[in-house]
């Protein structure tokens, strides 16, 4: 089946200028696909400070059990995708098959074997044809080049509908430095880490265990108060890299003043990738972004907003521009989370549609009906409880989505 560019995309790639000591390539393996590259390699500069985030799914993939090994090394030389395969669900083969993959790379970068990182997304449950990979490393080292951005983005790809990219800029001590990276996800998002899988470079001098402190919070701001369709992907991979390029003076950790302008571009940056995974949800024709406050802490106003981006009845309600605001006093209730039923207040687009746990007098639903028939939906809820706020973003649930997974594997 044909997948159209999602509606909700961006109109074009963004210009991603070369990072000072990351390359990348990208290759045809074949390993699903045939008719596109489905590999992408990225070369980083020798001891490059790594730092990740990855699935906490009990059933994740062989990469990523190797990920959480080779991050306590905290450096990086390289990192291998590939498409169309997760290499999840696959034993003793699995794990196997990246113990060939990483040991072919490390010789071919010279380098120690948990500097490689590797990361795979695809079908679950089959074996990967890592000879495939193996076989084209010689090709995708000879293509290294500093503006492949656009063909690694879309090298990554399953059922997504077009490459996600982002860019910042900001300043160490007064030094310029360049974040980039790039996203895959469109289903089997509701991460509970990251997305699928992300990559971003930076040509900062960041230690590895400062980088570290500096991503958690940052995904968890981002990727990890996004939700497609409430499925945590065997594969969710986000990796940080920081090549040091950059002449800036040392910092000396996370709340360094230095590095404020750095952890606002790193926070924008994951957003906007955030972002981009949920205007590509499979089947979306609507990006949604529920704010809740007054939640008891911040943890429990993510959970409260998520249990609305995630409830069926909400999403298929959005996508039939149904302004039925009951299903969100549903959701509510059974987020898990403190709540005041007598003080819960909800607006839509901006408009008040229920106040101290009722309808507001007068309510007209012509204006929230329009703003309902719009590409971008927000959402406001008050659970009247404390001072905890958070905010989630997802999108709503069409037919679509069910005829692009009955023809996932087909």
């Amino acid at each position: 089946m044909a997948i159209q560019r999602s509606p909700l995309a961006p109109a074009s790639f963004p210009a991603l200028a070369p990072v000072a000591g990351v390359r990348l390539a990208t290759r045809a393996c074949g390993i699903r696909y045939t008719d596109r590259p489905d590999a992408c390699l990225i070369e980083l500069a020798p001891g490059t400070p790594v730092a990740g985030v990855l699935t906490r799914s009990l059933t994740a993939s062989a990469p990523i059990l190797w990920c959480r090994k080779a991050l306590s090394g905290g450096r990086a030389r390289a990192i291998l995708v590939n498409a169309g395969n997760a290499n999840a669900f696959t034993g003793a083969a699995g794990r196997d098959s990246v113990e060939r993959v990483v040991g072919a790379v490390a010789r071919k970068f010279n380098c120690k074997e948990r500097e490689v990182f590797v990361a795979s997304t695809g079908v679950i449950g089959e074996p990967l044809p890592d000879g495939k990979l193996t076989g084209a490393l010689e090709g995708l080292r000879a293509d290294l080049a500093a503006d492949n951005w656009a063909a690694a983005a879309a090298a990554i790809m399953t059922t997504d509908t077009y490459p996600k990219g982002a860019t910042r800029q900001a300043e160490i001590g007064g030094v310029p430095v360049t974040l980039n990276g790039i996203a895959k996800g469109s289903g089997m998002i509701a991460p509970d880490m990251a997305t699928m899988l992300s990559f971003v470079v930076t040509d900062a001098k960041i230690p590895a265990k400062t980088l570290q402190a500096l991503l958690k919070p940052a995904a968890d701001a981002s990727f990890n108060s996004i939700t497609v369709d409430s499925d945590t992907s065997t594969s969710d991979t986000l990796l940080v890299c920081a090549t040091g390029a950059a002449k800036h003076r040392r910092v000396s950790g996370r709340s360094d003043p230095l590095l404020r302008g750095f952890r606002a571009a790193l926070d924008d940056l994951l957003r906007d990738l955030a972002h981009q995974v949920v205007r590509d949800g499979e089947g979306a024709q609507k990006f949604v972004t529920i704010a809740v406050s007054g939640a008891a802490s911040r943890r429990a106003a993510r959970r409260i907003g998520l249990a609305i981006a995630n409830s069926p009845l909400v999403k298929t309600a959005i996508a039939g521009e149904d302004a039925n605001w009951g299903r969100i006093v549903m959701a509510v209730g059974k987020a898990g989370e403190r709540a005041d039923r007598d003080r819960l207040t909800i607006e839509i687009g901006g408009v008040a549609v229920a106040r101290d746990g009722q309808v507001v007098p007068g309510y007209d639903e012509a204006p929230v009906a329009r703003h309902m028939q719009g590409q971008e939906i927000h959402i406001a809820v008050d659970v009247g409880v404390g001072r905890g706020k958070a905010t989630v973003w997802t999108c709503d649930l069409t037919h679509a989505y069910i005829d692009i997974n009955a023809d996932y594997r087909s």
